[in-house]
């Protein structure tokens, strides 16, 4: 039996039921999937100061996991389109870590071009960002953001279902992309949904994560005990405190 640990850095328990309806759709049943929810900050991560928030609760949530004894991962995805301390975690855990947007990206890019349609204006200059650190900043040619956030659009599926449907269509049409990565946790299942009204295959981030988990867990080995955060540091919580390499008091 594998075993995924999905880290919800958002605080909302709906998001992370949400998540593991999907994921457990999308894992072999010789998976067992775990999911984590933030313990801090933002109920859904809509701006910059959430972002920088979620990362680190994104690396509590993994510490807490390891301290609270829960059964050692094959692989740990971050279930958050923009992947919140994706970096800082694949650096400190020995299991592999991945997250919504890279495996997004990684699938959408072997189509060739491709754009993202997402919820939340202030998520374009995040995603770029990502884009480019990872190495698509070139593969990714156009972003489109809806005023709504993810969470207002699964507040409201129907409504959602036509805007995301007519957004995504006219980014395959005026851009010349072989895809489209429908990306956000809150808008998990809803690629399925509008995949008929688009010329170019929609990606559900969700499942992309799902999958590329799944090929990171059966590639490589288990987190070792050992995992550690490197360097010396004051005032975390205890989870992460008792996983420095050198703690100060």
């Amino acid at each position: 039996m594998r075993h995924l640990l999905v880290i919800n850095p958002n605080t909302s328990d709906s998001v992370t039921a949400l998540l593991r309806t999907h994921i457990l759709q999308a894992s072999g049943p010789d998976v067992a999937v775990h999911m984590a929810t933030a313990r801090f900050g933002a109920r859904y991560i809509s701006s910059e100061a959430s972002y920088a928030v979620a990362a680190h609760a994104t690396l509590d949530a993994w510490a807490a996991w390891i301290a609270d004894g829960g059964p050692t991962p094959d692989a740990v995805l971050i279930g958050c389109f923009g992947d919140p301390g994706l970096l800082a975690l694949r650096e400190c855990s020995a299991a592999p870590v991945t997250g919504l947007a890279e495996a997004a990206f990684l699938e959408a890019a072997q189509h060739g071009r491709f754009a993202v349609v997402t919820g939340g204006v202030a998520w374009k200059p995040m995603l770029q960002r990502l884009a480019y650190s990872l190495g698509y900043g070139d593969t990714l040619v156009h972003i489109h953001t809806v005023e709504a956030t993810g969470a207002e659009l699964a507040a409201d599926p129907v409504a959602a279902r036509a805007l995301l449907a007519t957004a995504c269509r006219t980014v395959a049409e005026q851009h010349d992309v072989q895809a489209v990565i429908l990306g956000g946790a809150g808008l998990a299942g809803m690629a399925a949904l509008i995949q008929s009204e688009v010329r170019v295959p929609v990606i559900d981030s969700v499942l992309a994560g799902a999958r590329q988990a799944q090929i990171c867990g059966n590639a490589a080995n288990s987190m070792s005990a050992d995992a550690r955060l490197p360097g010396a540091w004051l005032g975390l919580s205890p989870a992460l405190m008792a996983l420095t390499s050198v703690a100060t008091v």
